[in-house]
């Protein structure tokens, strides 16, 4: 009877007469364990080869590989080949000279180059594909005396992983790939964690990921390590929130966090949330409101995605934003196509928005003599402390804008929506025309987290008459905003400073802005169309002792 050998699909096997006695994550390992029981015969260690999803670069790679130069594919990008997934970036090690591999083969692809750790012997290479985005390519130097001793001090064992470029042969010393097939996350040592405390950002993010389970003990280590994050460098953390935040389940991950005690350390403004009680229609704290903006937010976004359909929900809240914003998908996802850093995407920058969309609602509560508990310009000291951890995690000026642009305007969308339901009360042209004044692109951001926040603080009490409230809201603005920009949102400039004060016969200064965006509100509100409008309403204006207030 032929022996079955898919259950050896990845691993190193020692064989003797034919017959595989042993398996090990890696030559040495097969080797040792043959020897335990067949001390006296030499078996033949073989590679039981493991199907997996080839990266289309390492085609290239290869083709440039000297026939006598090691090396190997490490970590995360393997692990994405037997989970068949294209990893994004790619690790390589080599026994030594990482930094000269790496010009040379930046050379070769005509891809740029630069050091990226002379410390360490690391050489970066990023290609830059069609569509402008980037692959980046990192060649190191071992870590240790061998690739082994590289792979035990990476921080987790489906980490762990090798793939020699030359044998197309899996090396795991840890046994990765069982962790891997058990959906487990391990560290590969006591030590892992401590050596570098921004793993526990990573277990959370890849637990979310991948949908994965943090092992016991690893748990106990994250919990343990959480003070040491202090020892981390800004930069480092925020790039690690922010994979969290472009990540599925961003309120899982962030409840983790919180739960393993590293919030101090990482965001300590939001530590204060949890517990602040709220009153109706919120039905949670404003910490568990936090969250589940986030995870409203992230179901939002998905039902706008291309290609979704009302069908695909049996939620009626999620089939009537389809059916009423859905023509808008093409235009959301160009949204989110564009970036203000190359390192990080619009979506997590929204999403860390809704994180601290509320951050000073505990610095502003008040209790009325009724017991209504209010939280009075929240927003505007909101954004506040949200530009200070922008600049803490050393956000571009862009991003900072951009995120104290939403918090401080987050409450507006709001406001629309109550005078709609309660008064019948659309927003006026010269208000949508205000709207987009003040927010810009963020004003897409604001619906979108509006959306989210409504659903967040009523959950199931949300009746179908608020949520079309608020979809029809959000219809109205990007209504005017994608399909009458210039008739509301941006109306042509008819006339500048210089025709004013030519025709008015008056001075340069603050009155001259000041009428023309008077001006601009009128066009928006269709009371002025052309140029003479504009300079009569100007003339009425100033002989009425105009002064720019609204």
């Amino acid at each position: 009877m032929q022996e079955n050998h898919s259950s050896y699909a990845g691993r190193w096997v020692a064989k003797v007469r034919g017959r595989i006695v042993a398996q090990g994550g890696t030559p040495e390992q097969a080797l040792r364990a043959s020897q335990q029981t067949r001390h006296k015969e030499k078996p033949e260690i073989v590679y039981m080869p493991h199907s997996f999803s080839f990266h289309p670069l390492l085609e290239s790679i290869k083709n440039i590989l000297p026939a006598d130069q090691e090396l190997y594919l490490v970590g995360g990008a393997v692990r994405d080949m037997l989970l068949n997934r294209i990893s994004p970036d790619l690790d390589f090690a080599l026994p030594s000279n990482g930094i000269a591999f790496a010009r040379k083969v930046s050379n070769e692809l005509k891809a740029d180059f630069l050091p990226l750790d002379e410390e360490r012997d690391t050489g970066r290479v990023v290609v830059t594909q069609e569509d402008g985005s980037r692959i980046f390519l990192d060649f190191a130097a071992y870590r240790g005396e061998d690739l082994e001793a590289d792979l035990r001090a990476r921080d987790f064992t489906i980490n762990a992983l090798a793939f020699d470029m030359h044998t197309e042969a899996i090396l795991d010393p840890l046994d990765g790939s069982t962790d891997l097939r058990a959906k487990v996350i391990r560290a590969c040592s006591p030590l892992s964690i401590t050596d570098d405390p921004v793993r526990i950002l990573r277990a959370i993010r890849m637990a979310a990921a991948f949908g994965f389970q943090i092992e016991k003990s690893t748990r106990a280590q994250l919990k343990e390590s959480a003070s040491a994050l202090t020892r981390v460098s800004p930069e480092r953390l925020r790039d690690e929130i922010f994979k969290i935040l472009q990540g599925p389940k961003p309120d899982a991950s962030m409840r983790a966090l919180e739960m393993l005690g590293t919030l101090p350390y990482l965001m300590p403004e939001l530590v204060e949330l949890k517990g602040v009680e709220q009153s109706l229609p919120h039905v949670y704290d404003v910490w568990s409101h936090t969250l589940s903006v986030l995870a409203c937010l992230e179901d939002i976004l998905s039902a706008m995605r291309i290609g979704y359909t009302a069908e695909q929900t049996k939620d009626m809240l999620t089939g009537l934003l389809t059916l009423r914003l859905g023509r808008y998908r093409e235009q959301v996802a160009e949204h989110f196509a564009k970036s203000l850093n190359v390192d990080r995407t619009m979506r997590s920058l929204l999403f860390f928005a809704a994180l601290y969309h509320d951050v000073s609602k505990p610095d502003t509560k008040t209790v009325e003599e009724n017991g209504r508990i209010r939280f009075f310009d929240h927003d505007i000291q909101g954004a506040e402390v949200a530009a200070e951890r922008g600049h803490a995690f050393n956000l571009s000026n862009d991003e900072i804008h951009r995120l104290h642009t939403i918090i401080k305007h987050h409450m507006r969308i709001h406001s629309f929506a109550t005078r709609l339901e309660g008064d019948k009360q659309t927003p006026s042209r010269k208000a949508i025309y205000r709207f987009f004044r003040d927010s810009g692109e963020a004003g897409i951001d604001l619906i979108l987290l509006a959306l989210a926040d409504v659903r967040a603080t009523y959950a199931t009490n949300l009746t179908q008459e608020t949520w079309v409230a608020y979809l029809d809201i959000a219809r109205i603005l990007l209504e005017n905003y994608w399909e009458r920009p210039e008739e509301v949102v941006a109306p042509p400039r008819l006339l500048d400073g210089h025709d004013l004060m030519k025709e008015l016969n008056i001075e340069a200064g603050p009155l001259i802005g000041q009428l023309l965006e008077a001006i601009r509100e009128n066009q928006a509100a269709g009371k002025i169309e052309n140029k003479e409008q504009a300079l009569t309403f100007a003339r009425e204006e100033v002989a009425k002792g105009f002064t720019g207030e609204a």
